[in-house]
């Protein structure tokens, strides 16, 4: 079975599917172990450069998992038919390059996604709430810095998660995260009030972000007390 890291883990605990997609899937593991552990019936592997395609090709036979798992050529969900999976994984990329997929085939776009930036989730966060998802589980997962991974499932009005958070706040930090209040994020708060102090100035983008950190850590000092 293949070894994932802490980040991949957390991904994996948010997925149970019949059919899934791990788009940009590079080795895939995460789709292997998966299918292995049960969490999915059959699984679908997108990958559009041809190293990584073959070496997703080569792993999974090596699996035994080619009756199970699908390897296609090709760019994001573009692959994929609509209402084809139920849901769909996108992992170590930046928020842009998944923002690029989810709007370049909308009608691909599963009712549920796992999405792990490799930066700020707050573009994928505002795409969220304009195209009717909420988000349904965060996780916060240590590695080489602080990852986000965002579980984001299709509904029908507002999303209940932001309600009563700082807006700026909840979007750039996630609004089940700041609830939760765990140290990892805690970390992430204080190491950025610390490092956007000394360059906030007014007219500066720092000071927009200093304020958005700032209101984070009063909601989190006041959820400990």
């Amino acid at each position: 079975m293949p070894n994932l890291d802490a980040r991949l883990q957390a991904v994996l605990h948010l997925i149970q599917a019949d059919v899934h997609a791990d788009i940009g899937s590079d080795h895939a593991h995460l789709p292997i172990r998966l299918a292995q552990l049960g969490r999915i019936t059959r699984g679908v592997i997108v990958e559009v450069n041809p190293g990584p395609l073959e070496h997703a090709r080569v792993n999974v036979a090596r699996a035994g998992l080619t009756d199970r798992l699908e390897v296609r050529a090709g760019d994001g969900l573009a692959p994929l038919a609509p209402g084809e999976v139920q849901s769909a994984s996108m992992t170590g990329m930046g928020a842009q390059t998944m923002l690029g997929i989810l709007t370049r085939t909308p009608g691909r776009v599963p009712d549920a996604l796992v999405l792990q930036p490799n930066d700020s989730p707050e573009p994928l966060r505002r795409w969220a709430q304009a195209r009717g998802y909420h988000v349904t589980a965060e996780v916060l997962a240590p590695g080489f810095w602080r990852y986000p991974v965002l579980h984001l499932e299709r509904q029908s009005g507002p999303d209940p998660a932001y309600v009563g958070l700082p807006a700026g706040a909840a979007l750039r930090y996630g609004p089940l995260l700041l609830r939760e209040g765990s140290p990892l994020l805690r970390e992430q708060v204080a190491a950025d009030v610390t490092r956007l102090t000394p360059l906030a100035a007014p007219g500066r983008a720092a000071t927009h972000e200093l304020d958005v950190a700032q209101s984070a850590a009063t909601w989190l000092s006041r959820d400990r007390k």
